[in-house]
């Protein structure tokens, strides 16, 4: 995850956009319909984003992601809140550097969500099955499991509506991809150049390519990974656009 190593740092700030108020609303809806947890795992939580404001409502969260980075500015995101120190006392937040794929925790969970499209990180049918299956192993009964993820065109208008160029005084970045249509798959490119704090306006340059593909949920999955009697799954509706980290398209093309 060395990639991440730099961008965590500025993720916040290209991901501010993001429809984290959505993503909460769906969660919470579905959770009337279909039970109010108690204590939750967030699934690729990044910076605690979703995490945070979940603890603060009054669930025990515990937030997973594979990059120590993001973790550790989640850590101090939540040290910061006023309430922060407190919460740690009492076990309500908990972060854990894992493999969304081979994710674990000592006791089941009432509920799991995994929003900002992490289903699409994974590349191959098997990583999204045996996914789905930790996270059936990881709930209790009739727990829930909330996500999201990329329609296959989504990922093709990236690639139609490329490049994307933000300019700002204290951060700018060039992001192009690359989709491969017969996987159905693309690379995100991106050079970000962030200003630190300093006389001489000094920049510093991080490079990320990151790959998204477009799984499908397929007939049979429950079969293979779950019972689907005793888990209950709900996909977030998307929009018919991109998301865009503050980004705007760039007029030449």
């Amino acid at each position: 995850m060395a990639s991440y190593r730099k961008f965590a740092y500025v993720y916040d700030e290209l991901m501010a956009d993001m429809p984290y108020s959505d993503w909460l609303s769906f969660a919470h809806t579905a959770w009337e319909h279909l039970g109010k947890p108690e204590t939750v795992v967030d699934l690729g939580c990044g910076t605690g984003s979703m995490t945070i404001p979940l603890v603060n409502s009054g669930l025990t969260v515990t937030g997973i992601d594979l990059s120590s980075d993001m973790l550790s500015v989640a850590r101090q995101r939540m040290d910061i809140t006023p309430q922060g120190a407190r919460l740690y006392q009492d076990g309500r937040v908990n972060w854990v550097q894992q493999n969304m794929t081979e994710w674990e925790l000592p006791e089941p969970v009432d509920s799991v969500i995994s929003f900002c499209d992490c289903i699409n990180y994974l590349l191959e049918e098997d990583e999204v099955v045996q996914t789905f299956r930790r996270t059936y192993e990881g709930l209790k009964p009739g727990g829930t499991f909330l996500f999201d993820v990329h329609h296959p065109n989504t990922l093709r208008q990236y690639d139609e509506e490329q490049p994307f160029i933000l300019e700002e005084s204290s951060i700018s970045y060039i992001w192009t991809c690359e989709f491969d249509d017969e996987r159905c798959e693309i690379e995100h490119h991106l050079t970000i150049f962030a200003s630190e704090a300093g006389p001489e306006g000094i920049y510093t340059v991080a490079s990320r390519s990151i790959i998204l593909s477009g799984p499908m949920i397929r007939p049979g999955w429950n079969e293979s990974c779950c019972n689907a009697a005793s888990v209950k799954y709900g996909v977030m509706p998307i929009s018919s656009g991109p998301r865009r980290m503050r980004m705007r398209q760039d007029s030449s093309t």
